[in-house]
């Protein structure tokens, strides 16, 4: 019999992140995860020890904590997430340090996308960290291109009309989508104008390895105020470069595991 913890979890953005870290990552430990949240050590522990009474963490033998039987994430597809994320950090950070805008890594769940990556840049006035973030996918930059990746009937399931019942406002008109993402595949980029944040404009580009669909998508936001149609091709430009990057690190690191 489990025992709760005598304490309260104060902070559920925090939980609620270190769940999603789990889930897309893999095993962490206490002083990972401090690490990655930007809290104390005791915090950490506090809100792993929530996780793994509430089933959504379990502890191995080596006291790491993993995704316990409430995040329903397979453990191949979670692995290969994590791989991407391995992969691609690093692209990100090379790629913020280029244009000096925050970047981002997501990933297509549904009809909505994950961010599992941010590096922020530097600027006093930016787009801050959209990690464990999930945004409707057709007004996303990198959720556009990974639905254009998607063959039409998929797309067509996504979007039917008894799936939206209960958010019907909400559902895009299958027809203009379909035009829109016929121009994101056309251009290789797809662009958000304030559709997900009034004030934000990102630009996306797709990651696929040859012959596959898209697994994820890059973006790099930022401040409306700062975008122009003058600074595009050089936004496209750095994130084709980067795409490019992690796409080669990708296959070399699936071809090295077997």
């Amino acid at each position: 019999m489990k025992n709760k913890p005598n304490y309260a979890i104060a902070s559920v953005d925090h939980a609620l992140l270190l769940a999603t870290m789990l889930q897309v990552e893999g095993p962490l430990t206490v002083s990972e995860a401090a690490e990655r949240l930007g809290v104390a050590r005791s915090t950490a522990h506090r809100l792993l020890s929530m996780l793994l009474y509430r089933d959504f963490a379990v502890q191995d033998e080596d006291r790491r904590y993993d995704a316990g039987p409430v995040l329903s994430l397979g453990a191949h597809s979670q692995s290969r997430t994590a791989l991407l994320r391995a992969v691609a950090m690093p692209h990100l950070e090379a790629l913020v340090a280029r244009v000096n805008e925050s970047a981002n890594l997501m990933i297509l769940s549904g009809d909505h996308v994950r961010f599992i990556g941010t590096v922020e840049c530097t600027q006093a006035l930016r787009v801050g960290n959209r990690e464990g973030m999930v945004f409707p996918a057709h007004l996303a930059s990198g959720g556009k291109l990974l639905l254009a990746d998607l063959p039409a009937e998929q797309l067509d399931a996504l979007y039917a009309e008894e799936r939206w019942a209960e958010r019907a406002d909400e559902r895009p008109d299958l027809a203009a989508l379909r035009r829109e993402l016929r121009t994101a595949r056309e251009h290789g980029f797809a662009i958000n104008s304030g559709r997900t944040e009034s004030g934000l404009t990102a630009v996306g580009r797709a990651v696929r390895l040859p012959g596959e669909r898209a697994e994820a998508a890059l973006s790099l936001s930022l401040p409306t105020v700062r975008f122009s149609k003058e600074r595009l091709p050089q936004l496209v430009t750095a994130l084709a470069l980067t795409a490019r990057d992690i796409e080669q690190d990708l296959a070399h690191a699936l071809s090295a595991g077997g």
